[in-house]
């Protein structure tokens, strides 16, 4: 009997899918070090239900540097503290390079960092899969190829996975590690394998000796107590789980033990599908430099307003809540909103509004960013409506919609001259003149 052929395989006949898993490296620090840049290069500790000065709690994120300490996520604070004192506490003749900075978790700013982020992303892939705040995965497939670039040194596809690192690099600040893969599983394993802001890339073909040599545990699926059983049939990497006896596992581990064999021979016919309707859609734009003049406020807010308006009829999206974002230097974030007596489509009503909650606080303020927001939204099938009169909502709501965050289109930079595009990938690139815009914030 023929043996079968898997995909991302050079026997595959198929075409080959081009996964890329984004996992952003210690993105809680890394938020912080946007918020205080002096902080770069320090061990960095966030923790949860921890406050300033206090050793109850648990880490949330460790930086590297941290973690040279032994200080490790999910660890007691007071543990993390043993090991790795507060700089605030050192006394005159303690070492300060033996001591770390602790900060609290917060959500809310995270979310913000997170919602541009996964901009890009939307911006870069036709499909893209949310996973958590600092994890998606995109399907490339129709952006990109795994063909070799003319240098002949990398394939487009690493070309394209680089541009996306550089884009979150440079428009938001904050480091991604990358894995590129022809399936979801390897992607992630791959994404894990090079980190700090790492980019791993596992060509068709390559799959299966990728994974031979790396422990079990790291097999999608496989977790600590499978791992021991796996051990104790003499299974400790995914080479031997690939050549075990998919007969014995399936007896060991039921339906689950031939999935996990199928896994660590490269096999994973998971597709990524999308997270579900967003809950609001918005653009942002970043100044070129910070900015205070009224006018050109708001110039970017109406160019704003008129895309945020057009990208929801686009959508057959109506919206309840009409709000601004503004950051000011170095990443204060401020939000109003509008609440409105029922759901419309009026982009007449959306500049005006954005430009109002603008001029209402914002018209002498030095801000380096600009955001509209529609929310609230209905996507019923029914006749589109307008409003003339709306209802103020109390000053400063934001009209959050929870945890969950489903972004849409990449951030536009004011006065980007558009030299950022994308490696000639053979798919559809973004236009020039400055990336165009849909993120959620809160």
């Amino acid at each position: 009997m023929a043996e079968e052929t898997l995909p991302g395989t050079a026997d595959d006949d198929g075409p080959d899918s081009i996964v890329l898993h984004v996992d952003m490296d210690c993105f809680y620090a890394a938020c912080e070090r946007l918020r205080e840049p002096e902080l770069e290069g320090e061990p960095v500790v966030v923790g949860m239900g921890y406050e300033p000065g206090e050793g109850h709690g648990a880490v949330a994120t460790a930086s590297y540097e941290a973690r040279e300490f032994g200080v490790e996520s999910a660890q007691p604070i007071s543990t993390a503290l043993e090991r790795l004192p507060r700089i605030d506490d050192l006394g005159p003749d303690d070492d300060p390079a033996a001591a770390g900075h602790y900060r609290t978790v917060d959500l809310e700013f995270y979310k913000s960092v997170a919602a541009d982020v996964k901009a890009i992303l939307h911006d870069c892939a036709d499909v893209v899969r949310e996973v958590s705040i600092d994890e998606a995965y995109l399907d490339v497939t129709d952006r990109t190829a795994w063909d070799l670039a003319a240098s002949g040194d990398r394939t487009l596809a690493e070309g394209f996975a680089r541009y996306v690192k550089q884009r979150i690099a440079r428009e938001v600040g904050v480091a991604a590690s990358i894995g590129v893969a022809p399936n979801m599983s390897t992607a992630k394993i791959a994404s894990d394998f090079d980190k700090p802001d790492g980019l791993v890339v596992v060509r068709p073909g390559e799959v299966r000796s990728f994974l031979a040599p790396i422990s079990v545990e790291e097999v999608h699926g496989v977790g600590p107590v499978t791992a021991r059983k796996l051990g104790s049939l003499g299974i400790d990497t995914a080479g031997d789980l690939a050549e075990a006896d998919a007969s014995v596992l399936e007896a060991e581990f039921g339906s689950r033990g031939r999935e996990l064999h199928e896994r660590a021979r490269g096999y994973d016919d998971r597709t990524v599908t999308p997270t579900g309707r967003p809950k609001s859609l918005s653009r942002e734009s970043a100044f070129t430099d910070p900015t205070d003049d009224i006018e050109d406020k708001r110039e970017v807010v109406r160019a704003l307003a008129a895309d945020v308006a057009d990208r929801a009829r686009s959508r057959g999206a109506m919206y309840r809540t009409i709000g601004i974002k503004v950051v000011v230097p170095p990443f204060d974030i401020n939000t109003r909103a509008t609440s409105l007596s029922g759901p419309v489509d009026d982009p007449e009503l959306v500049e005006s509004v954005a430009l109002d909650l603008l001029d209402a606080e914002f018209a002498e303020t030095t801000v380096r960013k600009l955001g509209v927001r529609v929310s609230k939204l209905s996507f019923a099938d029914a006749d589109q409506s307008s409003l003339d009169g709306w209802e103020s909502a109390e000053a400063g709501e934001t009209g959050g919609d929870g945890d969950e965050r489903v972004s849409d289109e990449p951030e536009a930079t004011a006065g980007d001259d558009g030299d950022d595009e994308p490696p000639n990938t053979g798919g559809e690139a973004p236009s020039r003149g400055g990336q165009s815009s849909l993120v959620e914030f809160d």
